[in-house]
């Protein structure tokens, strides 16, 4: 197996927020293929934290359990692009602390053309 040119981008937001971080990533690059553009997945979940103190929370208050309910969305993105798609989630993202996990691709996935 070889690693193809593209990275899986996941990242946990709001679902208040889910619009407009899924297209602030697709306005940078991301979902993008030489096929398609503005492709992601999400799905609905619920996360829990409590801000400690020096936090400045979006959402909830200091030492205080916390639920809300986000979308945790999944896109890909070509190499080329990561760092822009990267800096627009952290622009657009509404929490302090975004988490932002990123995963290599194979090119198992991907059907080449005849």
């Amino acid at each position: 197996m070889e690693l193809s040119n593209y990275f899986t981008i996941v990242v946990i937001v709001p679902e208040t927020h889910a619009d407009i971080l899924r297209e602030a990533m697709a306005q940078a690059g991301a979902g993008e293929t030489p096929h398609y553009s503005h492709g992601s997945f999400s799905i609905k979940g619920t996360s829990r934290f409590m801000p400690k103190k020096g936090a400045r929370p979006f959402i909830g208050q200091i030492d205080v359990p916390e639920t809300v309910v986000e979308e945790r969305i999944e896109t890909i993105c070509s190499r080329e692009c990561l760092e822009r798609v990267i800096a627009a989630i952290k622009k657009a993202h509404p929490y302090e602390e975004t988490v932002i996990d990123i995963f290599p691709v194979y090119d198992i996935g991907i059907k080449k053309r005849v």
